[in-house]
């Protein structure tokens, strides 16, 4: 089997079965796993696997630029937002994460709902400018391609707050790889976020259930729900929901 043609079928095991064993794959076709991990290793470099120890998993569209996220599964995301938005009671105190979905969430919330959101994003906390909500936005190095804050300063700033919910935005939510982005100091500031929050909800639009990226955020175990607009019957989902996480149907 020519290489092109293994790629493709490696492609079509990750949409499939929501990941691949190198050794297995080999196996089947009766060819070396050096030369399955070498197609794995030329798909990871596409952006079109992420390879993980023993073979890879399906990787996720929402590692793109900013503005690009913004034309990824719109109508998903406000699904998605309509659901987290409706976990917000009046009074609370809540942290929103940066991305495309907490800015739809936004949207979602009432303009005259009472309540504190924290946020490190300017994009977020520019758009509730509109709302009742009184908005903390913590700063600290601007990294572009999310439009949030990280490094040091952002997360000193974070461990001085406390907030009944966090809405964690990630790129990959999967049952093997947990919840996942594609910069190490981005998911380091997404965990100290978590850490500030009695209760962690992903939010989690279509292109984001079953695929996977580089750096890990937390596990699956660490949340208390993931929203999703996914079906139940959809084996990714199915998959995590195994686990004994909660899905939060929206």
């Amino acid at each position: 089997m020519l290489a092109a043609s293994r790629k493709d079928l490696l492609l079509e095991r990750l949409r499939r079965d929501g990941r691949v064993v190198a050794k297995e794959i080999a196996a089947e076709l009766g060819i070396s796993e050096d030369s399955v991990r070498r197609d794995l290793r030329e798909l990871d470099a596409a952006g079109l696997a992420v390879r993980v120890y023993g073979g890879a998993l399906p990787a996720s569209p929402a590692v793109a630029d900013y503005a690009t996220r913004t034309r990824v599964a719109p109508e998903s995301k406000h699904r998605v937002a309509q659901a987290a938005a409706a976990l917000v009671e009046p009074g609370a105190t809540i942290v929103l994460d940066g991305g495309t979905t907490t800015l739809a969430m936004v949207d979602a919330l009432p303009r005259s709902l009472p309540c504190t959101i924290i946020t490190h994003s300017p994009t977020v906390a520019a758009a509730l400018l509109s709302h009742q909500a009184d908005v903390f936005l913590i700063g600290g190095q601007l990294f572009k391609h999310s439009a949030v804050a990280c490094g040091a300063a952002a997360v000193e700033a974070a461990n001085r707050v406390s907030a009944d919910l966090f809405f964690l935005g990630v790129t990959g939510v999967h049952a093997a790889a947990g919840l996942t982005t594609g910069d190490a100091d981005e998911a380091a500031m997404k965990r100290t976020l978590a850490s500030r929050a009695a209760e962690t909800y992903a939010l989690a639009s279509e292109e984001k259930v079953g695929a996977a990226s580089r750096f890990t955020v937390l596990s699956l175990d660490a949340v208390a729900g993931v929203v999703t607009d996914v079906v139940g019957d959809d084996p990714a989902l199915r998959a995590i929901s195994d686990l004994g996480v909660r899905i939060v149907a929206a």
